[in-house]
């Protein structure tokens, strides 16, 4: 006896294919909403690595100024702590985790459709 899937995909092929447009389309949608977090993070670390390095080398400009005029100004300590806090602020946001829940709208088809398939197996 031949499973009703196959009677299906041989009388109403254009069923199939849109049932597979379908899943590609959630694929899509939600790998692009995990791509944008991937990104978002990306450029976190990013800035947060640049502007780390902006800090060193304007704390050591600062540090060879203050010792040259022997004057303390507090645009030495200002400017390399605004690269600092920028630094840090770009770690915070790059440290935060990727959703939890990515793909659960596919899981959930695919178990819908698992199960319709065993519904109607069982039924043959």
């Amino acid at each position: 006896m031949v499973h009703p899937i196959f009677s299906v995909l041989i009388t109403r092929p254009e069923l199939v294919m849109d049932h597979v447009a379908g899943y590609a389309a959630l694929v899509q949608e939600e790998a692009s909403t995990v791509g944008v977090q991937v990104a978002k993070r990306v450029i976190a670390w990013g800035v947060a690595v640049l502007a780390l390095v902006v800090f060193l080398v304007l704390a050591g400009v600062a540090v060879m100024l203050g010792v040259m005029h022997e004057e303390f100004h507090w645009v030495l300590v200002l400017a390399p702590a605004s690269a600092l806090l920028v630094s840090v602020g770009a770690w915070s946001v790059a440290r935060q985790p990727l959703p939890a829940k990515a793909f659960t709208e596919l899981k959930a088809q695919i178990d819908a459709d698992a199960q319709a398939l065993r519904t109607v197996g069982a039924r043959s």
